[in-house]
């Protein structure tokens, strides 16, 4: 049976829903012959590891226990003196996390997986990677942090996996690997790969307001509890940026032209949630309007994508012809097109579901059962 420890940082949707897939897995993996055998989870105040990390594990009540306790929004503290375990606060987690794995990193092997939404967890990510562990990752921040981090991150490339900090569970990275690994150059990559904005374009080209789909997608849950963080386009610059780190282009966030749907003047500093929903959204209904009625006069469709091609890296609204992959798209899935030398007239089309906790905690799963051969 192949063995694989692991340490959860970040309990929040993904987190947990990350901690049920492992727990209901288990007949399928003993199938398989691998048993993930969690040593310790963490949130941002507290860590609970195993009595014993180097033979025993978080048991399936214990863990059960923990997903319920973070549903309820209550600290990993609450979990003091369950079972056969030890809690730590924040001041002592980092300490502790580095302790086990200089025990684990290059004698049984321990992987690191990151669903929280923290840069504070990279010096720890780095750390694990000088004391030979595996990292797999959702967080996007420590892959878009600097090009000093970055570079420590994936100096071991067999040890790190990240398929879901881009579409969620869709072979995204893995693709863009494999043809780079053929030697296929890949020369332009366009890609709607938010959710939340692929929903939002797709019913204004229906010709609702802007203001009334916005309010719907944060009731359906599709938003952060601020929509200004998923109009903002960072978090597909994000995603870009790891793109284009990828394909060796020595980049930062900074570099990285990001078109915002709403202005300076009605940014969180400026306006409350309350305040932009009831009021600041309603008044860039017109522009978009105009913008969806001149893209269709040409038979083409508004979609907020990233454009990555030579030195140019963008994110923001382009037209695209309503025919393509990309101007088809509906709903809150996610499309991305690869161009390359293989791929010139017909790109690689990946498409489908990329969002979503469950959608994610099934692509870090699978990705910490790709690096079990790293394992003894």
């Amino acid at each position: 049976m192949k063995i694989i420890p692991l340490i959860l940082m970040g309990c929040g949707g993904v987190g947990r829903q990350l901690l049920q897939h492992i727990v209901s897995c288990r007949s399928l993996h003993a199938k398989q012959g691998v048993h993930l055998r969690v040593v310790g989870v963490s949130d941002s105040k507290s860590l609970i590891i195993a009595s014993d990390v180097k033979q025993k594990e978080l048991d399936d009540n214990i863990l059960a226990e923990v997903c319920r306790v973070k549903s309820d929004g209550s600290s990993l503290s609450k979990l003091i003196g369950l079972g056969e375990s030890q809690v730590f606060s924040n001041s002592e987690s980092r300490t502790k996390v580095l302790d086990i794995a200089s025990i684990l990193g290059k004698s049984t092997g321990l992987a690191l997986v990151d669903c929280s939404a923290s840069s504070e967890t990279i010096g720890v990510l780095k750390e694990g990677v000088n004391l030979g562990c595996c990292v797999v990752l959702a967080n996007k921040k420590p892959l878009t942090s600097t090009l000093e981090d970055y570079d420590q991150l994936v100096s071991h490339p067999r040890r790190i996996r990240h398929e879901s900090t881009v579409g969620a569970g869709l072979p995204v990275i893995s693709s863009i690997n494999r043809i780079i690994s053929s030697g296929d150059p890949i020369h332009r990559i366009v890609g709607s790969l938010s959710g939340t904005l692929g929903y939002v374009m797709s019913e204004v080209e229906d010709g609702k307001p802007l203001s009334q789909v916005v309010k719907s997608a944060k009731s359906l849950g599709y938003t952060e509890p601020d929509p200004r963080d998923d109009l903002s386009g960072m978090d597909v610059a994000r995603k870009a940026l790891i793109l284009a780190r990828l394909l060796r282009k020595r980049i930062d966030l900074g570099s990285i032209k990001i078109e915002s749907l709403y202005p300076e003047e009605m940014g969180p500093n400026k306006m409350s949630v309350e305040e932009f929903l009831n009021g600041g959204v309603l008044k860039l209904d017109n522009n978009i309007e105009e913008r969806v009625k001149k893209a269709s006069l040409k038979g083409n469709v508004l979609r907020y994508v990233c454009v990555i091609e030579g030195a140019r890296c963008d994110v923001g609204i382009q037209e695209l012809p309503k025919n393509s992959a990309l101007g088809r798209l509906s709903g809150s899935d996610n499309v991305l097109e690869i161009y390359s030398r293989c791929y010139s007239q017909q790109p690689l089309v990946i498409q489908g579901a990329g969002a979503g906790n469950d959608t994610t905690a099934a692509g870090v799963l699978a990705d910490i059962l790709d690096i079990q051969d790293l394992f003894p």
